[in-house]
Protein backbone atom coordinates (compact mmCIF):
# COMPACT_ATOMS: atom_id res chain seq x y z
CA UNK A 1 0.00 0.00 0.00
CA UNK A 2 1.18 3.77 -0.93
CA UNK A 3 -0.10 6.64 0.74
CA UNK A 4 0.76 9.92 -0.33
CA UNK A 5 2.85 12.33 2.68
CA UNK A 6 3.89 15.73 3.15
CA UNK A 7 6.07 17.12 6.27
CA UNK A 8 7.85 19.92 7.57
CA UNK A 9 11.80 19.83 8.47
CA UNK A 10 12.63 21.86 11.24
CA UNK A 11 13.03 24.99 9.38
CA UNK A 12 9.40 24.96 7.77
CA UNK A 13 10.21 23.24 4.59
CA UNK A 14 7.62 21.17 3.28
CA UNK A 15 8.99 17.48 1.65
CA UNK A 16 6.63 15.47 -0.68
CA UNK A 17 6.71 11.63 -0.91
CA UNK A 18 4.78 8.46 -0.61
CA UNK A 19 4.76 5.97 2.52
CA UNK A 20 4.44 2.53 1.37
CA UNK A 21 3.46 -0.25 4.23
CA UNK A 22 3.43 -3.70 3.72
CA UNK A 23 0.22 -6.20 3.87
CA UNK A 24 0.58 -7.08 7.42
CA UNK A 25 -0.81 -4.76 10.38
CA UNK A 26 1.03 -3.66 12.91
CA UNK A 27 4.17 -1.83 13.60
CA UNK A 28 6.83 -2.51 10.80
CA UNK A 29 10.75 -1.69 10.10
CA UNK A 30 10.78 1.21 8.61
CA UNK A 31 13.36 2.59 5.74
CA UNK A 32 13.90 6.18 4.72
CA UNK A 33 15.03 6.51 1.46
CA UNK A 34 15.62 9.93 -0.81
CA UNK A 35 17.54 10.07 -3.79
CA UNK A 36 20.88 11.19 -5.44
CA UNK A 37 22.22 14.40 -6.93
CA UNK A 38 19.12 16.17 -8.78
CA UNK A 39 17.51 12.83 -8.81
CA UNK A 40 13.66 12.89 -8.56
CA UNK A 41 11.66 9.79 -6.85
CA UNK A 42 9.90 8.63 -9.62
CA UNK A 43 13.39 7.57 -10.84
CA UNK A 44 13.08 3.98 -9.21
CA UNK A 45 12.80 4.47 -6.01
CA UNK A 46 9.22 3.18 -5.62
CA UNK A 47 11.18 -0.16 -7.37
CA UNK A 48 12.55 -0.08 -4.17
CA UNK A 49 10.12 0.59 -1.92
CA UNK A 50 8.16 -1.67 -3.58
CA UNK A 51 10.21 -4.61 -3.36
CA UNK A 52 10.73 -3.67 0.48
CA UNK A 53 7.00 -4.06 1.08
CA UNK A 54 6.80 -7.50 -0.09
CA UNK A 55 9.42 -8.31 2.23
CA UNK A 56 7.32 -7.13 5.08
CA UNK A 57 9.56 -3.22 5.50
CA UNK A 58 7.39 0.06 5.19
CA UNK A 59 9.33 3.20 3.57
CA UNK A 60 9.20 6.79 3.66
CA UNK A 61 10.54 7.80 0.08
CA UNK A 62 10.65 11.70 -0.47
CA UNK A 63 12.01 14.07 -2.92
CA UNK A 64 14.76 16.61 -1.76
CA UNK A 65 14.04 20.11 -0.93
CA UNK A 66 13.98 22.53 -4.02
CA UNK A 67 13.36 19.34 -6.45
CA UNK A 68 10.19 17.20 -7.72
CA UNK A 69 6.92 17.53 -5.69
CA UNK A 70 9.29 19.28 -2.17
CA UNK A 71 9.06 22.65 -1.82
CA UNK A 72 12.29 24.76 -1.17
CA UNK A 73 13.81 27.93 -3.00
CA UNK A 74 15.99 28.32 -4.87
CA UNK A 75 15.12 25.65 -7.20
CA UNK A 76 17.50 22.87 -8.53
CA UNK A 77 19.81 23.96 -5.94
CA UNK A 78 21.62 21.18 -3.84
CA UNK A 79 22.74 22.02 -0.30
CA UNK A 80 24.36 18.65 0.93
CA UNK A 81 24.20 19.51 4.13
CA UNK A 82 20.29 21.09 4.14
CA UNK A 83 19.79 17.22 2.51
CA UNK A 84 21.39 15.55 5.79
CA UNK A 85 18.88 17.34 8.02
CA UNK A 86 16.20 16.66 6.12
CA UNK A 87 16.99 12.87 5.99
CA UNK A 88 16.81 13.35 10.23
CA UNK A 89 13.51 15.00 9.30
CA UNK A 90 12.24 12.40 7.76
CA UNK A 91 13.51 10.32 10.75
CA UNK A 92 11.57 12.29 13.19
CA UNK A 93 8.26 12.38 10.79
CA UNK A 94 8.61 8.24 10.34
CA UNK A 95 8.44 8.34 14.07
CA UNK A 96 5.14 10.47 14.48
CA UNK A 97 3.66 7.15 12.02
CA UNK A 98 1.76 4.59 14.08
CA UNK A 99 3.08 1.95 11.64
CA UNK A 100 6.73 3.01 12.63
CA UNK A 101 8.65 0.21 14.88
CA UNK A 102 11.08 2.95 16.39
CA UNK A 103 13.37 0.41 17.60
CA UNK A 104 14.38 -0.53 13.81
CA UNK A 105 14.52 2.51 11.59
CA UNK A 106 17.04 1.74 8.79
CA UNK A 107 18.36 4.22 5.81
CA UNK A 108 19.09 3.97 2.10
CA UNK A 109 21.06 6.36 0.12
CA UNK A 110 22.33 5.81 -3.50
CA UNK A 111 25.09 8.08 -4.82
CA UNK A 112 24.53 11.76 -3.41
CA UNK A 113 22.28 10.19 -0.91
CA UNK A 114 24.37 7.44 -0.62
CA UNK A 115 26.95 10.17 0.77
CA UNK A 116 24.53 11.99 2.94
CA UNK A 117 23.61 8.60 4.88
CA UNK A 118 27.04 8.11 6.04
CA UNK A 119 26.70 11.23 7.64
CA UNK A 120 23.41 10.71 9.07
CA UNK A 121 24.16 6.95 10.18
CA UNK A 122 27.35 8.87 12.36
CA UNK A 123 25.29 11.06 13.65
CA UNK A 124 21.62 10.14 14.25
CA UNK A 125 21.25 7.46 16.50
CA UNK A 126 17.89 6.75 16.25
CA UNK A 127 19.32 5.06 12.65
CA UNK A 128 19.49 1.10 13.44
CA UNK A 129 21.29 0.75 10.20
CA UNK A 130 22.34 2.01 7.08
CA UNK A 131 22.61 0.92 3.24
CA UNK A 132 25.06 3.50 1.57
CA UNK A 133 25.02 2.92 -2.66
CA UNK A 134 27.39 3.55 -5.22
CA UNK A 135 28.14 6.83 -2.77
CA UNK A 136 29.98 9.67 -3.43
CA UNK A 137 32.96 9.96 0.01
CA UNK A 138 34.97 12.74 -1.15
CA UNK A 139 34.01 16.51 -3.13
CA UNK A 140 37.05 17.51 -3.65
CA UNK A 141 39.11 14.06 -4.62
CA UNK A 142 35.21 12.93 -6.62
CA UNK A 143 35.52 16.80 -8.16
CA UNK A 144 39.45 15.91 -9.11
CA UNK A 145 38.52 12.81 -10.95
CA UNK A 146 35.62 14.13 -13.15
CA UNK A 147 36.65 17.76 -14.01
CA UNK A 148 39.81 18.15 -16.39
CA UNK A 149 42.51 19.95 -15.09
CA UNK A 150 42.21 22.35 -17.49
CA UNK A 151 39.12 23.45 -16.68
CA UNK A 152 39.67 23.85 -13.58
CA UNK A 153 40.44 27.63 -12.90
CA UNK A 154 37.60 28.30 -15.43
CA UNK A 155 34.93 26.56 -13.36
CA UNK A 156 36.34 28.45 -9.82
CA UNK A 157 36.31 31.64 -11.29
CA UNK A 158 32.89 31.35 -12.49
CA UNK A 159 32.08 30.36 -8.88
CA UNK A 160 34.06 33.29 -7.26
CA UNK A 161 31.38 35.38 -9.87
CA UNK A 162 28.86 33.93 -9.25
CA UNK A 163 29.08 35.00 -5.16
CA UNK A 164 29.14 38.40 -6.53
CA UNK A 165 26.20 38.25 -9.04
CA UNK A 166 23.86 36.65 -6.07
CA UNK A 167 24.97 39.00 -3.34
CA UNK A 168 23.64 41.86 -5.69
CA UNK A 169 20.23 40.77 -6.01
CA UNK A 170 20.48 38.57 -9.30
CA UNK A 171 19.10 35.20 -10.07
CA UNK A 172 20.98 31.82 -9.58
CA UNK A 173 23.13 30.56 -12.71
CA UNK A 174 22.07 27.13 -14.11
CA UNK A 175 24.28 24.64 -14.83
CA UNK A 176 23.06 21.57 -17.10
CA UNK A 177 23.00 18.70 -14.78
CA UNK A 178 23.98 16.18 -17.64
CA UNK A 179 24.82 16.74 -22.02
CA UNK A 180 25.49 14.70 -24.32
CA UNK A 181 29.13 15.65 -25.07
CA UNK A 182 30.86 14.98 -22.20
CA UNK A 183 33.44 17.76 -22.43
CA UNK A 184 30.81 20.76 -22.93
CA UNK A 185 29.93 22.07 -19.31
CA UNK A 186 27.64 19.83 -16.84
CA UNK A 187 27.40 19.15 -12.98
CA UNK A 188 28.02 14.94 -14.13
CA UNK A 189 30.27 15.11 -17.36
CA UNK A 190 29.20 11.31 -18.14
CA UNK A 191 28.15 9.59 -20.83
CA UNK A 192 26.49 7.04 -18.54
CA UNK A 193 25.05 10.20 -16.49
CA UNK A 194 23.27 11.77 -19.58
CA UNK A 195 21.97 8.05 -20.35
CA UNK A 196 20.59 7.71 -17.44
CA UNK A 197 19.13 10.83 -16.80
CA UNK A 198 17.49 11.82 -20.31
CA UNK A 199 16.34 8.27 -20.86
CA UNK A 200 14.71 7.89 -16.92
CA UNK A 201 13.24 11.02 -17.52
CA UNK A 202 11.41 10.57 -20.70
CA UNK A 203 10.40 6.82 -19.22
CA UNK A 204 9.09 7.95 -16.10
CA UNK A 205 10.11 11.18 -14.18
CA UNK A 206 8.76 13.70 -16.07
CA UNK A 207 9.06 16.60 -13.01
CA UNK A 208 12.75 15.99 -13.54
CA UNK A 209 14.97 19.15 -15.04
CA UNK A 210 18.30 18.89 -16.27
CA UNK A 211 19.65 22.05 -14.35
CA UNK A 212 21.14 22.84 -11.15
CA UNK A 213 22.09 25.95 -9.39
CA UNK A 214 26.16 26.71 -10.17
CA UNK A 215 26.55 26.84 -6.02
CA UNK A 216 25.51 23.17 -5.98
CA UNK A 217 28.95 22.62 -7.59
CA UNK A 218 30.78 24.49 -4.97
CA UNK A 219 28.57 23.23 -2.28
CA UNK A 220 29.79 19.59 -3.43
CA UNK A 221 33.30 20.84 -3.78
CA UNK A 222 33.31 21.08 0.24
CA UNK A 223 31.46 18.49 1.03
CA UNK A 224 33.44 15.17 2.31
CA UNK A 225 31.06 12.54 3.82
CA UNK A 226 33.73 9.87 4.10
CA UNK A 227 35.33 11.48 6.86
CA UNK A 228 32.11 10.18 9.37
CA UNK A 229 32.28 6.65 8.19
CA UNK A 230 34.86 5.49 11.10
CA UNK A 231 31.68 7.46 13.20
CA UNK A 232 29.03 5.07 12.30
CA UNK A 233 29.86 1.78 14.37
CA UNK A 234 28.42 0.43 15.68
CA UNK A 235 25.02 1.24 13.42
CA UNK A 236 25.96 -1.78 11.37
CA UNK A 237 26.77 -0.58 7.45
CA UNK A 238 26.96 -2.05 4.46
CA UNK A 239 28.08 -0.27 1.12
CA UNK A 240 27.50 -1.40 -2.18
CA UNK A 241 30.10 -0.18 -5.05
CA UNK A 242 29.96 -0.62 -8.64
CA UNK A 243 33.31 -2.10 -9.74
CA UNK A 244 33.32 -0.19 -13.19
CA UNK A 245 31.91 3.72 -11.31
CA UNK A 246 33.62 6.51 -13.00
CA UNK A 247 31.31 8.66 -11.51
CA UNK A 248 31.27 7.82 -7.97
CA UNK A 249 34.83 6.08 -8.38
CA UNK A 250 35.17 2.34 -6.66
CA UNK A 251 38.56 2.93 -5.60
CA UNK A 252 37.81 5.73 -3.21
CA UNK A 253 34.62 4.28 -2.20
CA UNK A 254 36.65 0.96 -1.09
CA UNK A 255 39.28 2.86 0.64
CA UNK A 256 36.43 4.59 2.63
CA UNK A 257 35.01 1.11 3.35
CA UNK A 258 38.51 0.05 4.84
CA UNK A 259 38.25 3.07 7.58
CA UNK A 260 34.77 1.35 8.60
CA UNK A 261 34.49 -0.19 12.13
CA UNK A 262 32.62 -3.64 12.65
CA UNK A 263 29.94 -4.39 12.14
CA UNK A 264 29.99 -3.39 7.98
CA UNK A 265 29.71 -5.22 4.46
CA UNK A 266 30.72 -4.83 1.45
CA UNK A 267 29.17 -5.61 -1.56
CA UNK A 268 30.49 -5.39 -5.23
CA UNK A 269 28.68 -5.01 -8.19
CA UNK A 270 29.73 -5.90 -11.51
CA UNK A 271 28.53 -2.75 -13.37
CA UNK A 272 28.92 0.84 -13.32
CA UNK A 273 27.01 3.83 -11.75
CA UNK A 274 23.48 3.16 -12.56
CA UNK A 275 23.76 -0.06 -13.07
CA UNK A 276 22.43 -0.91 -9.77
CA UNK A 277 18.53 0.58 -10.22
CA UNK A 278 17.96 -1.39 -13.64
CA UNK A 279 20.34 -4.67 -15.11
CA UNK A 280 21.70 -4.87 -11.47
CA UNK A 281 18.61 -4.23 -9.26
CA UNK A 282 18.16 -7.81 -8.10
CA UNK A 283 21.80 -7.55 -6.61
CA UNK A 284 21.95 -4.23 -5.49
CA UNK A 285 18.04 -5.03 -4.07
CA UNK A 286 19.18 -8.17 -2.16
CA UNK A 287 21.85 -7.11 -0.60
CA UNK A 288 20.13 -4.11 0.92
CA UNK A 289 17.27 -6.30 2.13
CA UNK A 290 19.60 -9.05 3.25
CA UNK A 291 21.28 -6.58 5.36
CA UNK A 292 18.27 -4.80 7.01
CA UNK A 293 16.83 -7.61 7.47
CA UNK A 294 19.58 -9.26 9.57
CA UNK A 295 20.02 -6.11 11.43
CA UNK A 296 16.29 -4.48 11.86
CA UNK A 297 14.82 -8.11 12.70
CA UNK A 298 12.59 -8.60 16.25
Amino acid sequence: MRNNIQFKTTDGTTLRGWHYLPDSSGKHPTIILAHGFSAVKEMYLDKYAEAFAKQGFASVVYDNRNFGASDGEPRQEIDPWLQVRDYSDAITFALSLEQTDAARIGVWGSSYSGAHVLVVGAIDRRVHCVVSQVPMVSGFQGFRRLVRADFIAPLQAQLHAERAHRAAGGPPPMLPVVAQDPTAPSALPTADSYKFFTETAASRAPSWRNEVTLRTIEYGFGYEPGAYIDLISPTPLLLIVAVKDHLTVSDLAIAAYERAHEPKRLVLLPGGHFDAYVDGFDQSFGAACDWFRTHLKQ
